[in-house]
């Protein structure tokens, strides 16, 4: 064995290329169609290198973004259209039952009574057909006017059909229990 062999590396044994050097991949790299950023001596275009794929990367993420929203607004405004439906189905149901009604509170209490059973079965008919003639968009707005001439009434409406509801889905677990 040589002398040289054993001896450790030093500064001089390492020799580093000119920075002006470009990055030549090897030959089977550059036809499998991997791509090599060449490095500058000027540090902007690396920079801008990084930039373009960050500004690349913010685009797709507002793409997705985008076409993720638009398809959740898609989707609620089915489930809207399937909720106006039934709303407009039950209101039907809850008049015709006003209707069915106002014949027996006409034998038990008078006719007066009935006719305002007939009266309420009315109103209730109309809001169905309201429900059931306009856009959703419509009702909404109609909705948001309603609740900015009258806050008091709308909180109160609010707070009654709550309670509906509740008791509604309350006697629902208790028929299954």
């Amino acid at each position: 064995m040589a002398d040289d062999d054993l001896k450790p590396i030093s500064d001089g044994d390492i020799v580093t290329p000119p920075a002006t050097t470009q990055f030549q991949p090897a030959e089977p790299l550059k036809t499998a169609g991997v791509e090599f950023e060449s490095a500058s001596t000027d540090t902007g275009t690396l920079a801008g290198a990084g930039a373009s794929k960050t500004d690349a990367a913010k685009q797709a993420i507002r793409d997705t973004t985008g076409k993720v929203g638009q398809q959740a607004t898609e989707k609620l405004r089915l489930y809207a259209d399937d909720g106006k439906a039934r709303a407009g189905s039950a209101l039907d149901q809850l008049s015709q039952l006003l209707i069915d009604a106002a014949g027996q509170v006409d034998e038990k209490l008078g006719a007066q009574y009935g006719q305002y059973a007939r009266s309420a079965a009315d109103q209730v008919q109309g809001f169905a057909d309201t429900v059931k003639n306009k856009d959703v968009d419509d009702l909404l707005e109609d909705a948001r006017s309603f609740v900015r001439a009258s806050p008091g009434v709308a909180i109160g409406a609010a707070a009654a059909l709550g309670f509906v509801v509740a008791r509604l889905f309350q006697s629902g677990l208790d028929d299954r229990a």
